[in-house]
Parts: structure tokens; C-alpha cells; sequence
């Protein structure tokens, strides 16, 4: 049996790290599913490279041809990442129909202008009776509103700017407070305020909306389009 070359071991440890050094750019700072895979890859190749039988190392064809493996797996995952960016692109077209639009999201403003004022209630299970008192800007009630019975889920509703006394409120920003109960009981039930799309933008996760001076809203976040 001839003798084992004294180079062997740091020969193969050479391969490996220059296998380290070929691909190691390629795992960026995010640890996405596409970093993690290769990083398992390379984990098992270079082990696999380390502990390999001396008498019998693997061939260069064979690395090469794992290599070609990996290359194959990544291409398909950039080839997937591009297909979702084309979904995202088709998305801000399709959303950009909003822009100039009313929604409702989650807060307790009401802005009362000449035309009325706009807000919404968001019940977590049906209510027999729902009011929503209206407070101005000292903390003083102004209007109380009686919205009946409403089924769960989005709602909204316009105030004609009269407070309580018959007379029409001052133009400004008034606060929300709802009130909803059933057989008695109280029901989970939050404000919702109008705010205007003004523009799409393209967000971590996909297409959000800016909503002016609100700020930027994920699509989950509006609680319902107004007409």
C-alpha cells in the first residue's frame, strides 16, 4: 500500500475553504430561506469534503456537479423572487385606482367640515345598541349619535356637524368615543377616522398606501374603501 501524501489533508481543506471563498459572497446580511439553504450546503459540502477517504477523494466532476445542483436551486428561487417583484408591479397599477379615495382606518378623529363629518365603527361581534359621543377639542361633549343595532364587522357613518342642541358645530377635529352593547353587555368595539389615499408605495411586503400626513398604511390596516 503506497503511502499517504503528507499534503493530503491540507490539500482537501484547501478545496473546501477556496469552495468557502468562491460562494460565500453570495449570503448576504438577511437571513432569508435562500441564505439558510445555503449555508446547509455549504456546511455539508465542506464537511463531506474534510472527512472524505484520503484514498478515495471526491473527483472534480462530482464537486462540480453539486455545485451545479446548488446553482440550479438558486436559480429557481431568483426566478421566483422575480415573478413575486412582476405580482408587485401589477399590484401599485392595480392599487393606484385608490389614490384620491376615502378609507377608513383604525383612530378616533373626526374631521367636521362644512359637508358633514365621516367615521366608522369596527364591532368584534353584533351589538342591539351602538352610540358614538363626539367631544371637541376642550374634552366637552357635543353630539351624541345613536347608530341602533349593527351586525359585525365595518361600519360607517356621516354626522350632519349638529350638536345636541339643534345648533351646527364649529368646522374642526373632534374626538370619537364608541359605546356598543348586547343583551346589556358591553361589545368590543373600536373608532375608525377618514383618511384620503394619496399615493402607492411599494412597501417590505408588497404594495402600501400613503395616507397623507397619517402616514404609510399596509392593506391590511384599512378597515374599508368608502364610495
Amino acid at each position: 500500500m503506497s503511502a499517504i501524501p503528507a499534503t493530503s489533508d491540507a490539500t482537501t481543506a484547501t478545496r473546501a475553504d477556496a469552495i468557502l471563498a468562491r460562494l460565500g459572497g453570495r449570503q448576504g446580511s438577511t437571513a432569508s430561506a435562500t441564505d439558510e439553504m445555503q449555508n446547509r450546503f455549504l456546511t455539508l459540502l465542506t464537511t463531506q469534503l474534510k472527512n472524505q477517504d484520503p484514498l478515495n477523494p471526491m473527483d472534480n466532476a462530482e464537486v462540480t456537479s453539486q455545485l451545479a445542483q446548488m446553482s440550479t436551486v438558486q436559480g429557481i428561487e431568483n426566478l421566483n423572487k422575480m415573478f413575486q417583484q412582476f405580482l408587485d408591479t401589477n399590484s401599485v397599477s392595480e392599487l393606484s385606482a385608490l389614490v384620491g379615495r376615502g378609507v377608513l382606518i383604525e383612530g378616533e378623529r373626526l374631521e367636521l367640515t362644512q359637508a358633514g363629518g365621516v367615521g366608522g365603527v369596527e364591532l368584534a361581534q353584533p351589538a342591539d345598541q351602538v352610540t358614538v359621543t363626539l367631544f371637541d377639542a376642550n374634552g366637552l361633549p357635543v353630539r351624541k349619535l345613536d347608530l341602533g343595532a349593527l351586525e359585525a364587522g365595518t361600519h360607517n357613518f356621516v354626522w350632519d356637524g349638529r350638536a345636541d342642541d339643534g345648533q351646527i358645530a364649529a368646522p374642526g377635529t373632534y374626538r370619537m368615543v364608541i359605546e356598543a352593547k348586547s343583551n346589556g353587555d358591553p361589545v368590543t368595539a373600536k373608532a375608525l377616522q377618514l383618511a384620503q389615499v394619496t399615493a402607492v408605495v411599494r412597501g417590505p411586503n408588497g404594495a402600501d398606501l400613503q395616507l397623507g400626513s397619517d402616514g404609510i398604511y399596509r392593506l391590511d390596516e384599512i378597515k374599508q374603501v368608502l364610495s
